[in-house]
C-alpha cells in the first residue's frame, strides 16, 4: 500500500530544511575528514573520500528524503556521494554514530553505497559507474515483473541519483534507449550537473544535447538551473543580460568566477548591458547569486519534484557547483581534495556545529530535530519476509538417448520442469538479448508466454508457418531485451534480487551468446556483489562453434567462471549434466546463503550412451551427487593401474574417449574423468590443503577422491575447448605429470575436425600429450 506524499513545504519549512542540509554538508564533510586526519594510520596509505562530491549533492539529498521521499520509493545514490546518504541515515536513527568513524575501514562504512556490506539502509549498491545508475530501470522492471507473477512487491517510485559524468557511459544508454524502459512512470533520475570530471571541468558538457537525446527516448524532461536569487534578479533592469551572459560562457569560464571574490567578479562581468543591475547589488548578494543554481535552491527542487508525470520515466537536470558550500567549491581540482583542519574548523562555525562534537544531532524538540524524528516515521518500511521457494527437484528421472546438444537441454529442462514442479517453474523468468529461438528456448517461450507490462496482440497468431509464438502478457516468464548485453545482465541481477528487496524469491536465467559473457561480466560481477542471485548461461562456446570464426568463438569464459566470486560455474558435456547441474543451480537462488551460478553449453551433437548413466537408481544418484559436486570417473581403464589420465570438460568429451580407445589399442591405457565445475574442484583442493578464504562457504572435498582417486593417480593430460590454464591445477591434486590442451589464440572459420586439429585439442593431440606425460 503506498503511503501518503509528504505535505507541500512551507517557507518556515524551508528554513528548517536548510538547518538539516548544513547538517548533511557537515557531518559529510566530517566523516571524510575523520577517515583521513583523525583515525589513526599506520601504513600511510592514502584513504580517500570526496568532499566536494559530496557537497555538490546535499542540496538534492535533503530535499528528497526529507521532504519528497515515501517508504516505498527506492534510491540509487552516485559512488561519491554515500558519505550524505550515511549521514542522511544517522540523523533518521537508522545509522550508529560508532560507524561515522569507519569510512572506509575494515568492516566499517564502504567506499561506495552497498546492499550487502553497509550497515545502514542501502537501496541499490553502486560504485562501478554508469551501472548503479542503471540498475533502478531494471529494479522498476523487476518490480512490476513481481507484482504481476506473484504480488507483494507494491508500488514506489525507483530514483537514481547520477553524476554527469557517469552519462558518458555507454552502458547508461543502452539502458536508456531499450524500449520497455519508456514504459517505467516510476523511474525518476536526477542528474547531478556539476560539470566537473576527476581531473577538470568539462569544457562543454552539452546539456541541451543530452536534454534532447532523454526526450527522444520518451523521457519527460526537468531541468533545475537557476535559485530563487538569480530568478529574482533576471526580472530586474540589466537582468536578461546577465541570464545570456551566464547561459552563453563555457563552462570553465563560469566555474573561474566561483573562485573570485566580488570585486573580481565585478571586474570580469562588467559590461554597458550589466550596469543597470550589477551596480544595484552589494558584495554579499552578488557573490552569493554568481552560485545561485537550482541544485541547491530548496524550493527549486520541490517544485521539480512535485512536477514528475509517473506515465512515462523522468530526468530532472540539476546545475550544482561541485563542492558547493566548501573551501573548495568550483575549483578544478577538487573531486579528491580534503579540506584543512582550519576550513573544517570554519564550515563548523558557519553551520553552527562544533569540530569537538562533530557527531552532535539536533537538540531535542527543535524543529530540526522533529523534522528529522517525522521523516524517519514516514520512511520506516516493515521488515522483509522472506517467502520460500517451492521444492525443486533434485532428478527428474529422464535418460536422453541419441544425439543431442547440451544447449537444446536446457530447454528441454526447462519444460520438463513445468511438468514435475509447476510451482517452482512459475518462478522461473527466462531473459534473451533477441537469441531466443538460436538458443533453443523456443518451447519455452511458446509454453510460458512472453512478459509485458501490458498484455499485446500476437499479430502472427493464426500463422501457420510461425514456429516461435510471440504472446506478450503481463503473466509472461520471458524478457526480450534489445541486443545489449549490459541491460540483460543489469535486469538479471535486479530479478535476482526480489528474494531481499520484497521477499519475493523468483529464478532468473539469462541465456546469451558465450562469446558476449565477458562483454556483460562487470554488469553482472556487480549484480553478484549487489545481493541479485541468478544463472547465466553462455551458449554457444568456444572454437567449437567453428564457422563462425574467431569473432564469435569465446576463449577465456571458462577461467571466467571459475574465478568470479558468488558464483559456480558449469560446463556439462551431456544433456542429462545439464539438468542436474541447472536443477541444482535453481536450487540455490532466492535464499541469503544463495549463490549464483553460470552455465557453458555447447551446439555440439554429442552420442548421450557415452554417458554411461547407471541404471541403478543408488548408482544414478550417485552420479548425479558427482555431477553436481564438479567431476565424475566416465571410464575406468580396466587395469589396476592406469598410464594416463585424461581429463576433459564439455563438448570435448568425444574426442576425449576417442583418444583413450586409442591408447588402449598402443597399450597405454587411460582413465577419463569428465569435469563439470572446475570451480568447485579448485574450492575442494583448497580447502583440503587448508586455504578456503574466509567467507567461501564450505566445499565438497571428497569430489577428490571420488573422480581422482589417489590409488588411481598418473600422469595427466589436460583438455578443454578454452583456455588450458582452467584445468591446469589439478595435476597438483596428486602432483602428476602433465600436459594441459586447450585454446590460447583467436579462432578462425573452418570444420569441426580442421579448427579442433589447429588448436591441437583433436583426439591426435590428446594422444601425443598422454604418450609424453606416460613415457
Amino acid at each position: 500500500m503506498s503511503s501518503p506524499a509528504p505535505e507541500r513545504t512551507s517557507e518556515t519549512g524551508t528554513d528548517v530544511l536548510r538547518e538539516v542540509q548544513d547538517r548533511v554538508l557537515w557531518l559529510s564533510t566530517a566523516i571524510i575528514d575523520h577517515a583521513n586526519r583523525v583515525r589513526p594510520n599506520p601504513t600511510g596509505l592514502k584513504v580517500g573520500g570526496h568532499q566536494a562530491s559530496s557537497a555538490s549533492m546535499v542540496s538534492i539529498m535533503t530535499a528528497l528524503w526529507f521532504a519528497r521521499l515515501r517508504a516505498e520509493d527506492r534510491v540509487s545514490v552516485k559512488p561519491h556521494a554515500s558519505p550524505v546518504l550515511h549521514a542522511i541515515n544517522y540523523l533518521l536513527g537508522d545509522l550508529d554514530e560508532r560507524y561515522l568513524t569507519s569510512l572506509r575501514e575494515f568492516g566499517g562504512l564502504q567506499s561506495y553505497p552497498s546492499r550487502s556490506k553497509d550497515p545502514d539502509q542501502v537501496d541499490y549498491s553502486t560504485g562501478s559507474v554508469g551501472i548503479g545508475a542503471t540498475a533502478p530501470l531494471w529494479g522498476a522492471m523487476a518490480r512490476r515483473y513481481v507484482e504481476s507473477s506473484t504480488g507483494g512487491a507494491g508500488t514506489g517510485r525507483q530514483y537514481s541519483l547520477v553524476g554527469d559524468a557517469e552519462l558518458d557511459e555507454g552502458a547508461v544508454w543502452e539502458a536508456v534507449l531499450d524500449p520497455t524502459v519508456a514504459e517505467l512512470g516510476e523511474v525518476v533520475w536526477i542528474v547531478d550537473l556539476n560539470r566537473q570530471s576527476l581531473d577538470r571541468v568539462v569544457p562543454n558538457i552539452g546539456a541541451t544535447r543530452l536534454q534532447g537525446m532523454f526526450d527522444a527516448a520518451g523521457w519527460q524532461v526537468l531541468t533545475v538551473k537557476y535559485g530563487r536569487l538569480l530568478q529574482d534578479l533576471f526580472e530586474r533592469p540589466g537582468g536578461e543580460a546577465l541570464r545570456s551572459r551566464i547561459d552563453e560562457m563555457a563552462n570553465p569560464e563560469y566555474q573561474r568566477l566561483l573562485r573570485c571574490t566580488p570585486a573580481q567578479l565585478r571586474e570580469r562581468l562588467a559590461s554597458p548591458e550589466l550596469s543597470p543591475l550589477l551596480d544595484t547589488l552589494d558584495d554579499t548578494t552578488l557573490h552569493a547569486a554568481i552560485r545561485n543554481l537550482g541544485g541547491h535552491d530548496l524550493p527549486a527542487l520541490l517544485d521539480a519534484f512535485d512536477a514528475i508525470d509517473d506515465r512515462r520515466p523522468t530526468v530532472v537536470f540539476a546545475y550544482t557547483v561541485k563542492g558547493f558550500g566548501l573551501a573548495s567549491e568550483g575549483h578544478p581540482q577538487n573531486h579528491s581534495s580534503l579540506l584543512t583542519a582550519g576550513q573544517v574548523g570554519e564550515l563548523a562555525a558557519r553551520v553552527g556545529t562544533s569540530p569537538g562534537e562533530p557527531w552532535r544531532k539536533f537538540e531535542d524538540g527543535s524543529a530540526a530535530a522533529r523534522l528529522c524524528a517525522d521523516t524517519a516515521t514516514r520512511l520506516r518500511r516493515e521488515p522483509v519476509v522472506p517467502h520460500r521457494i517451492p521444492p525443486i527437484p533434485a532428478d527428474i528421472g529422464r535418460t536422453p538417448s541419441g544425439r543431442a546438444t547440451t544447449q537444446a537441454a536446457l530447454g528441454r529442462a526447462l519444460l520438463d520442469l513445468t511438468r514435475e514442479a509447476p510451482e517452482a517453474a512459475k518462478l522461473v523468468v527466462t531473459l534473451c538479448p533477441d537469441v531466443s529461438s538460436s538458443t533453443n528456448l523456443g518451447g519455452w517461450v511458446n509454453k510460458v508466454g512472453v512478459w509485458s507490462p501490458q498484455e499485446r496482440v500476437d499479430w502472427f497468431a493464426d500463422d501457420p508457418e510461425t514456429i516461435l509464438h510471440w504472446r506478450e502478457r503481463p503473466t509472461g516468464q520471458h524478457l526480450e531485451l534489445g541486443i545489449a548485453e549490459t541491460n540483460l545482465v543489469g535486469a538479471l541481477g535486479e530479478l535476482g534480487a526480489t528474494w531481499s528487496r520484497w521477499g519475493r524469491p523468483l529464478l532468473p536465467i539469462g541465456v546469451l551468446y558465450d562469446p558476449f559473457v565477458e562483454r556483460a561480466l562487470e554488469p553482472w560481477s556487480f549484480g553478484i556483489y549487489a545481493g541479485g542471485q541468478s544463472i547465466l548461461v553462455g551458449t554457444p562456446s568456444g572454437v567449437t562453434l567453428a564457422p563462425e570464426g574467431g569473432a564469435h568463438q569465446s576463449v577465456t569464459t571458462p577461467s571466467v567462471g571459475l574465478e568470479q566470486p558468488g558464483c559456480i560455474t558449469y560446463e556439462p558435456a551431456f544433456a542429462l549434466d545439464v539438468e542436474w547441474t541447472l536443477l541444482a543451480s535453481l536450487a540455490r537462488l532466492g535464499r541469503p546463503d544463495g549463490t549464483s551460478a553460470y552455465l557453458r553449453l555447447s551446439t555440439r551433437p554429442v552420442e548421450q550412451s557415452l554417458a554411461a548413466v547407471p541404471s541403478d537408481p543408488a548408482a544414478r544418484e550417485r552420479r548425479r551427487r558427482q555431477v553436481v559436486a564438479g567431476a565424475y570417473p566416465l571410464r575406468t581403464a580396466a587395469v589396476a593401474s592406469p598410464d594416463v589420465t585424461i581429463v576433459t570438460m564439455g563438448a570435448l568429451v568425444t574426442e576425449a574417449l576417442t583418444a583413450a580407445d586409442r591408447l588402449d589399442a598402443l597399450g597405454k591405457h587411460a582413465d577419463v574423468v569428465c569435469v563439470t565445475s572446475p570451480g568447485l574442484l579448485f574450492r575442494a583442493l583448497q580447502a583440503r590443503a587448508g586455504q578456503g578464504s574466509a567467507g567461501q562457504g564450505s566445499a565438497d572435498t571428497w569430489i577428490l577422491d571420488s573422480a581422482l582417486p589417489a590409488e588411481r593417480s598418473a600422469p595427466m593430460v589436460t583438455v578443454l575447448d578454452g583456455h588450458p590454464h582452467t584445468l591446469a591445477f589439478l595435476a597438483n591434486v596428486h602432483r602428476v605429470r602433465a600436459a594441459h590442451l586447450g585454446v590460447t589464440q583467436f579462432g578462425q572459420s573452418g570444420d569441426l575436425d580442421s579448427v579442433y586439429r589447429h588448436h591441437g585439442i583433436d583426439a591426435d593431440s590428446m594422444i601425443r600429450a598422454a604418450l609424453d606425460v606416460a613415457d
